[in-house]
């Protein structure tokens, strides 16, 4: 088997950073070529053999996520119509790239891009996904790689040692304990970040401490009262690893388009 390179673009992460940076007005146009300025760096840069952006469907339905807590990404800023309305036209400037788009069918596009990504690693191949968003990097592995394009840097091991105080792997148990108040995951009320990273350097995840009979005292009532507020965040924070794809690595497989 030939070497793969998977580079996956979350796309909206992408196109909604760059229609709110400061450029005179917003126009779809134009945040389509930046777009894809960027996106040429990015295949410049890491000479993927197959590449892909996912985007998220447009539903009202917020997905699994809401139905295990109701207030989840309650809230949050709708995109700005101009673009949703223009999203076909940065769909074709990306296809004219040789980029396909592939939108998530009712699951968020978080799933679909882990999914993907781990599939491609699991079998020993790298696996690369361009966003800013910190939550792929419980996926972390030496295959599986992530990249801000925005601050052009790695979202690796030894950066996420620093920014949480964890592994990689601890993530969704650090967030079923602190929460992400940006998109209403409670958490434990009571214990933060500081907390959170205290109870993971003992034990090693969300589920040992929940069970745990030595427990310090100062945690021990609000751990007790809130377990299942608490799992239920671990769940959310969580990635879907397991979708069905209904399509397959040649159909993304990368070829330029000059």
């Amino acid at each position: 088997m030939s070497s793969i390179h998977l580079v996956i673009i979350d796309a909206l992460n992408l196109i909604r950073r760059v229609h709110a940076a400061p450029q005179g007005e917003p126009d779809v146009q134009n945040t389509a070529r930046v777009c894809c300025q960027a996106l040429g760096k990015i295949i410049k840069s890491s000479q993927p053999t197959h590449i892909v952006a996912v985007f998220d469907h447009h539903g009202d339905d917020r997905g699994w996520r809401a139905e295990l807590l109701p207030h989840y990404k309650e809230g949050r800023k709708p995109m700005p119509e101009e673009l949703l309305a223009g999203m076909d036209k940065i769909q074709d400037a990306f296809m004219e790239m040789g980029i396909d788009s592939l939108l998530s069918d009712g699951d968020e596009a978080d799933d679909l891009v882990a999914t993907l990504a781990l599939k491609v690693a699991s079998h020993g191949q790298q696996a690369t996904i361009i966003s800013t968003d910190k939550g792929y990097c419980q996926l972390l592995q030496p295959t599986l790689m992530i990249r801000d394009y925005f601050q052009q840097r790695w979202l690796d091991s030894p950066f996420i040692e620093k920014e949480f105080g964890v592994k990689p792997e601890q993530l969704a148990d650090y967030w079923g304990l602190a929460g992400i108040s940006s998109s209403k995951i409670p958490g434990i009320p009571g214990i933060g970040p500081k907390a959170a990273v205290e109870l993971l350097s003992t034990y090693p995840n969300l589920e040992a401490i929940l069970d745990a009979d030595d427990l310090p005292k100062k945690w021990q009532k609000k751990i007790s009262e809130n377990k299942d507020l608490a799992i239920a965040s671990k769940q959310v924070a969580s990635l879907k690893t397991d979708l069905q794809l209904g399509f397959n690595l040649q159909d993304i497989r990368y070829q330029s388009a000059d």
